[in-house]
């Protein structure tokens, strides 16, 4: 069954609205007024639905194409604000600036650091750190001996506490920041979290990061709907996912 199915406007609007929210930082009701200057009339809350639907699915569906990663990784952790208060955004990319993963905690201690790092883990199974660099959050080194000793990390694997090494991952946490103050804070962790996840692979995306267009994927094609001459180009993007007319 079509994940679309049911849905009152066509698929290229859907996507194109997901698209441009998640990629460009601008507010719901921006995006409601730019589909409306192409004679669509979309309510802003109609595209929050399609970003908390399709966000997390376009997401789940490009992660497959990312390619190989580096074996030094760099781990890092900022604040998002949701219904009001304070939330931990931890992130992990590597040594290149490509993202390994993130997740979104209530809290910043041993629990959510080790939690965190196991997610990590396991989403890079086929390619294992060979160094993790951290700040001096006294969470992380404790985190890492418990995976060390549960076998989950291997033991040669070496922990740097280095502010110049993980000035890459700083940049980058800038500019997810650029994106996400026109939110002005998330109401709750579920959708927050569903956000986020569009924000990350949109970057991803546009960043080159991935290798969709090396396998001959495109957008339409993950998304279960075939192939409607609509790839993302060379760095695995376009202006425009689909003409509206």
């Amino acid at each position: 069954m079509s994940i679309f199915k049911r849905r009152r406007f066509p698929v290229e609007i859907i996507l194109l609205c997901v698209r441009w929210y998640c990629k460009y930082g601008i507010s719901y009701r921006d995006v409601a007024e730019m589909m409306e200057e192409r004679g669509v009339n979309v309510d802003s809350s109609t595209i929050f639905r399609w970003v908390q639907r399709y966000a997390p699915e376009i997401e789940k569906r490009v992660r497959p194409y990312q390619g190989p990663r580096s074996g030094s990784w760099r781990v890092d952790e900022t604040y998002v604000r949701v219904g009001g208060r304070w939330k931990y955004l931890f992130r992990a990319v590597d040594k290149h600036g490509h993202l390994i993963e993130f997740m979104l905690s209530d809290r910043r201690n041993t629990g959510a650091a080790y939690r965190f790092l196991r997610k990590a883990l396991k989403t890079m199974s086929d390619y294992p750190p060979s160094s993790i660099t951290t700040d001096k959050l006294a969470s992380c080194p404790r985190a890492i001996r418990r995976l060390k000793r549960e076998g989950h990390l291997a033991h040669p694997v070496e922990h740097r506490t280095s502010k110049y090494l993980n000035n890459i991952l700083e940049a980058d946490r800038g500019a997810l920041k650029r994106v996400i103050r026109p939110t002005r804070g998330f109401q709750r962790m579920k959708t927050a979290y569903a956000t986020l996840k569009g924000f990350e692979v949109m970057r991803t995306i546009r960043r080159g990061h991935c290798v969709l267009r090396k396998s001959g994927v495109d957008l339409y094609f993950m998304m279960g709907l075939g192939d409607l001459n609509a790839n993302l180009g060379t760095s695995c993007e376009t202006e425009e996912v689909a003409s509206l007319t």
